[in-house]
Formats: structure tokens, C-alpha cells, sequence
């Protein structure tokens, strides 16, 4: 493989930044090439286009790959995020322990099965609910058990509570709901009332219903004092945060004195607060001999340890005995004759006197119905009559007549029915009649029948195991069969790290799900790459991160030392892919394997002056060599005026000396027009070549507008450039009226000028008086200035009066008109209204009697028309 070949292929698989270095030495070299004639041609713009996209796909897949090495092979930041979340978990435990630490002076020793509880609880995956084998998350309602401390989802010990109970209820109640039954803790079996089921999330403390999530607090926590009684109860609190499991010994200081109270009291820890002073118990045992040899100590002492000689209660016997043990009986009868004379007493080894004898007073018959007084050396007789005792089966008395000893068996034949009711059968009363017939219930736990023998319905509990798998899969349940859901299983697994250095105990179950707990020791396993030993990273599971220590391999050509990161073992992607059958079939997910890439190109940076000598710039070793810095060569050209723009390139001068100002043959000859700077006001360039001196006097005719812009003048730029400020405007000037109009609307009288035109304008203007009689003229300027006006005279004052007095001669004669047409209306109406009462007054006659209305209508009438005359008038002098 060429050298080229291997930069290529670094570039495609080390990153852009080599890609990017390798392409601006591949630009220098091509632009600063001995033979500058040789460099390529430029691509065309599609080229180009496809070429660019051709590259960002490639970077892109690049930075993919990069990604996907990263979050495979690196460790570095979960191990960065376990260590600050180590870090906010040991400031939170101390801040729980900040008040028990206050009172015992720092001492935590008696705080590590706490501290296992606090770690536990913020370990994930270390609290199981074992109900449900499943994580108990701090966002979860959870409620903790108070004998055991374990820690259950509450929706799961609110089903097993509900189910122990029913199936307590089930199989023992007859009248199935009527009893209250404990439930027991899934771990520990302590038992709780139902009332005590709960219904309710609160911390661990108890105070607080429903604590709310706070990362800063030990979950499930509510961040206040404990507060809990300690047990054994000491009369003190405990003073650590609200936390989970028992609350530790009592940290207080109390003055107590020694067990066998002899002693000064002294001061100790409330939970240490027995304590004992060494010396010589000396109080007297209970056998009444001998001290007490035992030190100091609490309660009762101990039996004494010495052997003496003691007598039995009697008083017979003499026996070598311990003396806590005094009391003792012989074996021999007492002997000794009753206050009877006829009898002796048959107690062994006893106390005290004998006591009468047993044979004397009223004595009854073996049946108990006649009583006699007899000397005790005679036996009552029988009395003769049936013996009427009950038998043992409860149901018969005894037939025989009255009889020393025990009543013989029954006999009587009776029809007996089976245990289990199914059969019935003639046979002696003291005989159980049991059949042969199976039962064919099943037993409590509702899964195997019972097949006792004539079997009276109480079927006993089964005997099997129940043998069915754990909730964790991995073993089956002990117990005896049963109904409902198993017990959790108590087997408790570790999960270690790879290292087997570090271990979490988990349930049973739970190891498959269990994220394995982060190892603190470091990784052990041998280097892959060519470095004597790894990076220091912890242990972990998988293959280990990619090595990035620099290689610091010679380099063979120049013999500087790689500075890239370890390539021994780079994830490169694979190219050799199938090609695709059809557009049904899918592409396969991208492969990589791991291969060893060959070093970088040298980056050392080596100085090294461009071919024009303008620079000298750091250049990578493995394109050392003259390069053209891409500037002007900017040596002075022949014509004095100009120097040469190509690129840096390489010089000989001509006269053989080193003057870097110098052009030489390599250096482009001038064949640019003469670039000199012309008289302020010439636009025009020199038409001659570039050449030395100054250049000739612009001849050239020049196009300009006229002040007004309206015609075009030509002038000699020479004449134009070398003319005073009089003599431009003069030049400049058409001749002509100026075309503006000034501000009163009129105008301008002058002759084609620059800048604004004068407002003093002089043109004649008519002005009016108010009344429009009187006309006068006077200049524009004055009108705009308001310096002249035109007053009315006494003659405008007289023909104002007389057009007054005719407008109010009218107005009089329009309302005299007005007047006489309401009277005519007036009129009218009168008239109509008279002919309305001449044909009331004509039907009147015709009837023979009149009524009381039409005899006093005439008398009302007459004011009411009034009245509506009156209204009328009024309105219609309103209207006008």
C-alpha cells in the first residue's frame, strides 16, 4: 500500500479532523506545485454539487459510527453519572443521621443495620415487593411491615390481606363472614387485624399522608424527626429523619447505677445503660446456707451449685443432694395407723399428719342410692335394686342390679346409621358402624379429593405438598397444599458484579432483572492493544472500552512518535455487504468488526518558507516541501506601475542578486492600460498603455444637463475640469426661462439657473371686499404676505341693510299665509260637526219615548265638543 492509499483510508476511518488537515495539504500541493501549469482543471458545477454531497454523507456516516462506538464500548460516563449520584446519596444519610450523630459525638457504629436500609433504598432494584417480585419505585404508595420492616406496594398487601382472609373465613366459619380473622405478613407471619389493613400511603414515620417526592429526601420519606418510641421502650424518641426499618439504640445519657445496685450511679448510653460492677453478688440463696458467688448481676441468682447432705419429707432417708433442689420424696409408704386403729396409712413419703381414715362416716352402695353408716372394718352391701348407671355410649343405663367394679359393655341391638350418612345398619350400640364408601369432596385446598372412608363431611386439611412453582420460577412451594396464592419465596440470590468483588442481595426471582451492582475495584483484564496495561476504568460487564492513550509509535519515515489515540482495535463498519435480492427484501442492520488501522500521516508540524519567499509557515512532516502560500507574488513589474498578482510561485532574478522586490522571467509581463490617477473631475482613463510621466489633457466633449434639465449641453472636459465656480455655472446655464413654478402657482421670470428659485414674485393679483363690490389689484408677493386687503365702503353698508329688510318682509307674509289656512280648516271642521247633530236630532223624533241619555245629551254634549274643539285648535296652531 502507496502512502497515499494508507491517508486515504485514515481519513475514512479516524475522524475529520485528519480528513481536513489531509485536504488543505492536498489543496497547498496542488496549488503550489513546481509546475503550476500541471494543476487540474476545474470540475464542472454538477461535479462539483455531487462531489460535495458525496463528502457530507460520508462525515455523517463517520460521526454515526463514532456515536454507536462510543455507547457500546465506553463506560466512562455512567460511571462519571454513578459517581455524582453516589455522591448526592451519601450527602442525603448523612443529613438523616446529622441528629443521632450530634448526641453520640459522631460515633455511627451503631448505625450500620440503618445504613444498610438507607442504601438499600436508594440501590435500584435492591427493595422488592415480594408479592408481586417487583421493584418498589420511589414514585410507588408503599406500606412497610412492623415486625420485619419489609417493604410491599400497597395495592399488593391490600389483595393478600383481602385473600388471607377469605380463605381463613372459607374453610373454618360456618357461617362464612361473621368472624374477624388476622392476616398474616407475607415475610415475617406477624398477624394484623383486619381493621389494620391499609388504605392510606404514609412515610416511614407516619406523620405524613401522601409525602411528597422530593430528591434531595430518602424516598418515601417526609424529611422530618423520626419521633418513634424506641423498643425495648427506654422513654426517649428516636432522633434520626423519617426512615425506613427498626430505629437505632437510644443515643441518650443517663445516670445509672450497677445491677446489683452497690455502686455510684455513672453516667452511659440509654441503650447500654446495664452494666455491672464486677464484684461479689454476696446475697443469700434460697437454700438459706450459702452466699451467692456470682458477680454482680440483674434479677433472681442462680440456683446454688452446692451438694448437702438432705432428708427426705418423711424423715426416713438420708441422701447427698444439691441444695437448690431441698424438698425430695422417698419411695416408702407412711405406714403409720390411722386415729382408726384398724387401718395404717397408703400415702408414699409425705407431710404432715395422715388425716381420718378414708372408710369412716356414711358410706353409699356401689350404685350410689343408699347411704348406711358402717364401721370401717365392714364393706357396704349392695342394695338389690338396678344399677341405672350410664354406659359409655351415652345412650343406655346399666340393666344389672347394683354391683361392685365397672358396668359391663352394651349390647342392646339398635339401627345405626354411617358416618357419612349414605347407609344404616342393625348392631350392637357399643360397635361404630362405619361403611366403605369414599368421599368424594375435595379438601381445602380445592384441588385434591378427599377418599376417606365413610367420611362425615369435616374433611381433614390435605396432607400433599403443594409443589407448585414460585412466583420467582426457580423453586416450588413446601408447604402443605393449600389454597390461594403461595407464600414468597424466602430464598434470597446475589447478584455479583463481573469481578465477583461486589454483591447485592436480591430475592429469589429478581437476579434475572436486577441490574448488576457498580463495582468499585477496577478492571483486571489483560490489554488487547500494544500498551503495557489499560486505562484505569471499573469493573464492568462486556468487552472493555477502546484503549485511547496515544499509540507513541516510532513512525518509520521520519521518526517522530504517533500522537493519535490507540488504533490497535478500531470498530470500523463492514462493505463487503450481499447485495439485495429484489426491492422485497430488507437491508440487513450495518456489522462492524474490529481491525488494527495503520498510523496517521505525521502532523509534526515542520517550518517551511512558500516558493515566493513570503512566509514561512508550520507544515505537516509528511507533505514538508515547497508550497505556494496562495498570495500575490507582488514583485514590481518593468512598467514601474504595477506588480505581479500570480500566485506565489519561484523567482530567478534577473541581474542573479536576491532582491525580493525584483520581478523576474517567471513573472507575468504588464499588459494593463495606464491606471494613473486623472484631474480632480475627469472621468475618463488615459488612452495610452501603461507607460512612466504624466499623462496627456483629457480632449474628450462631455455631456451635461442644463440647470432646469431639460436640455442637453456638450462641453470639453478639459474646460469643464479646469473652470472656476462662475464660470461652471455660466456653462452650465441653457439660456433659457426657468421652467419652475414658484410657491404662489406662478412662473419663475429668470433665465436658467441653479439651486432655488426666488419667491419674490411680482405678477398683479385682484382682491375683493367682503361683499364682493369692490375689485383692486396689487403684486402676488404682497397678497401671500398679507400686507394689502380691500375694506367695504358706505354704499356696500346701505345695499347689506336693504337686502335685510326684504328677507324680513317675506318671512312675515309666508306666516300670514300659514295663519289663514288653519282658520279655513277650522272652519271646515265646525261645519261638519253641525251636520252630525241634525240627524241625531231627526232619529230622536221618530221614537215614542225618549231615554234618560237622549234627554240630557244636548247638556253634555255641548261642553264635551267644546273641549274637543279646543284640543283640535290647539294642535293645529302647534303644527303651523
Amino acid at each position: 500500500m502507496t502512502n497515499d492509499d494508507s491517508t486515504n483510508e485514515w481519513q475514512v476511518k479516524s475522524g475529520d479532523s485528519h480528513g481536513a488537515s489531509m485536504a488543505t495539504t492536498g489543496q497547498r500541493e496542488g496549488q503550489g506545485g513546481v509546475t503550476p501549469s500541471a494543476a487540474p482543471e476545474p470540475l464542472p458545477k454538477k461535479e462539483l454539487s455531487s462531489q460535495s454531497k458525496f463528502e457530507e454523507i460520508r462525515r455523517s456516516n463517520q460521526a454515526a459510527a463514532q456515536r454507536f462506538t462510543e455507547s457500546q464500548f465506553s463506560s466512562s460516563s455512567d460511571e462519571e453519572e454513578d459517581e455524582e449520584q453516589n455522591g448526592k446519596h451519601m450527602k442525603i444519610v448523612d443529613s438523616t443521621f446529622t441528629t443521632y450523630t450530634h448526641q453520640t459525638g459522631g460515633d455511627a457504629t451503631d448505625l450500620e443495620r440503618t445504613r444498610q436500609y438507607l442504601n438499600d433504598a436508594f440501590q435500584a432494584g435492591a427493595i422488592t415487593c415480594l408479592i408481586c417480585i417487583a421493584s418498589v419505585k420511589r414514585n410507588q404508595a408503599v406500606w412497610s411491615c412492623s415486625g420485619c420492616y419489609c417493604i410491599f406496594h400497597i395495592p399488593c398487601i391490600q389483595k393478600w390481606a383481602k385473600d388471607s382472609v377469605f380463605l381463613v373465613s372459607s374453610v373454618t366459619d360456618d357461617d362464612f363472614g361473621t368472624k374477624q380473622h388476622p392476616w398474616p405478613c407475607p415475610k415475617c407471619r406477624y398477624e394484623y387485624k383486619p381493621q389494620q389493613t391499609p388504605n392510606r400511603y404514609y412515610c416511614y414515620c407516619g406523620k405524613v399522608e401522601d409525602p411528597p417526592l422530593d430528591p434531595w429526601l430518602l424516598p418515601h420519606s417526609c424529611g422530618q424527626v423520626c419521633d418513634r418510641e424506641y423498643k425495648p421502650a427506654c422513654g426517649h424518641r428516636c432522633l434520626l429523619l423519617c426512615h425506613p426499618g427498626p430505629c437505632p439504640p437510644c443515643p441518650k445519657m443517663v445516670s445509672v447505677t450497677c445491677l446489683c445496685k452497690k455502686a455510684k450511679p455513672v453516667p452511659r448510653r440509654c441503650s447500654a445503660k446495664a452494666w455491672s460492677c464486677q464484684q461479689r453478688c454476696g446475697r443469700v440463696l434460697p437454700c438459706g446456707q450459702h452466699p451467692c458467688e456470682n458477680s454482680c448481676h440483674a434479677e433472681d441468682c442462680e440456683p446454688c451449685p452446692r451438694v448437702s447432705v438432705q432428708r427426705c419429707v418423711c424423715g426416713r432417708e438420708v441422701s447427698e443432694r444439691l441444695c437448690a433442689s431441698p424438698v425430695w420424696h422417698c419411695q416408702q409408704v407412711c405406714g403409720k395407723p390411722l386415729p382408726c386403729g384398724n387401718h395404717t396409712c397408703e400415702q408414699v413419703c409425705h407431710s404432715g399428719p395422715c388425716g381420718e381414715c378414708p372408710r369412716s362416716g356414711n358410706r353409699a352402695c356401689p350404685c350410689g342410692k343408699n347411704k348406711c353408716s358402717l364401721p370401717c372394718t365392714e364393706d357396704v352391701p349392695t342394695c338389690g335394686d338396678t344399677c341405672d348407671k350410664d354406659l359409655d355410649c351415652g345412650l343406655h343405663t346399666c340393666s344389672m342390679r347394683c354391683h361392685r367394679g365397672p358396668c359391663e359393655t352394651c349390647r342392646q341391638e339398635v339401627e345405626k346409621q354411617c358416618r357419612c350418612g349414605k347407609y344404616t345398619k342393625h348392631m350392637p350400640c357399643h360397635k361404630e358402624y362405619l361403611c366403605e364408601s369414599k368421599c368424594p369432596k375435595t379438601r381445602s385446598c380445592q384441588r385434591h379429593q378427599c377418599k376417606r372412608k365413610c367420611c362425615p363431611g369435616n374433611c381433614p386439611p390435605c396432607d400433599q405438598n403443594c409443589g407448585r412453582t414460585l412466583g420467582c420460577r426457580n423453586h416450588k412451594c413446601p408447604s402443605v397444599c393449600h389454597q390461594g396464592s403461595c407464600y414468597p419465596c424466602p430464598e434470597t440470590v446475589e447478584v455479583k458484579c463481573q469481578c465477583g468483588a461486589t454483591s447485592l442481595t436480591v430475592p429469589c426471582g429478581r437476579e434475572r432483572s436486577t441490574r448488576p451492582p457498580r463495582c468499585k475495584e477496577l478492571c483486571r483484564k489483560a490489554p488487547t492493544c500494544h500498551h503495557p496495561s489499560r486505562e484505569k476504568h471499573r469493573c464492568h460487564f462486556g468487552a472493555c472500552p477502546a484503549c485511547r492513550q496515544p499509540c507513541q509509535r516510532t513512525l518509520e519515515k521520519c521518526g517522530h512518535v504517533c500522537p493519535a489515540p490507540c488504533h490497535d482495535e478500531v470498530m470500523v463498519k463492514k462493505t463487503d455487504r450481499a447485495q439485495l435480492a429484489g426491492p422485497w427484501e430488507q437491508p440487513s442492520e450495518p456489522a462492524f468488526e474490529r481491525k488494527a488501522l495503520p498510523c496517521p500521516p505525521c502532523q509534526v508540524p515542520i517550518p517551511t518558507a512558500c516558493l515566493g519567499k513570503h512566509e514561512v509557515s508550520p507544515v505537516p512532516c509528511h507533505a514538508c516541501g515547497p508550497f505556494s502560500c496562495g498570495r500575490p507574488c507582488g514583485r514590481l513589474l518593468a512598467c514601474g506601475n504595477h506588480a505581479c498578482s500570480r500566485e506565489c510561485h519561484s523567482v530567478k532574478p534577473l541581474d542573479g542578486t536576491d532582491d525580493k522586490q525584483q520581478a523576474g522571467r517567471e513573472c507575468q509581463r504588464c499588459e494593463e492600460g495606464c491606471g494613473r490617477l486623472r484631474p480632480p473631475g475627469c472621468p475618463h482613463p488615459c488612452t495610452l498603455p501603461c507607460h512612466a510621466g504624466a499623462c496627456p489633457p483629457c480632449t474628450q466633449m462631455v455631456r451635461l444637463k442644463c440647470h432646469c434639465r431639460i436640455t442637453s449641453l456638450f462641453i470639453e472636459c478639459l474646460k469643464m475640469t479646469t473652470a472656476d465656480e462662475e464660470t461652471k455655472r455660466l456653462l452650465g446655464s441653457c439660456k433659457n426661462q426657468c421652467p419652475k413654478q414658484l410657491a404662489c402657482g406662478h412662473r419663475c421670470k429668470e433665465i436658467c439657473h441653479p439651486g432655488n428659485c426666488e419667491e419674490t414674485c411680482n405678477q398683479k393679483v385682484k382682491l375683493k371686499c367682503p361683499c364682493k363690490r369692490i375689485k383692486k389689484e396689487y403684486p402676488c408677493s404682497k397678497v401671500h404676505q398679507d400686507q394689502v386687503s380691500v375694506v367695504c365702503d358706505d354704499a356696500c353698508v346701505a345695499l347689506q341693510k336693504k337686502a335685510s329688510e326684504t328677507r324680513e318682509a317675506e318671512e312675515k307674509a309666508l306666516i300670514e299665509e300659514e295663519r289663514k289656512k288653519q282658520q279655513a280648516e277650522l272652519e271646515a271642521f265646525e261645519k261638519r260637526l253641525k251636520g252630525r247633530r241634525k240627524k241625531n236630532r231627526r232619529n230622536m223624533e221618530v221614537e215614542a219615548e225618549e231615554s234618560v241619555w237622549q234627554k240630557y245629551k244636548k247638556y253634555t254634549m255641548v261642553p264635551v265638543c267644546g273641549v274637543v274643539l279646543a284640543v283640535a285648535t290647539f294642535y293645529l296652531l302647534q303644527t303651523s
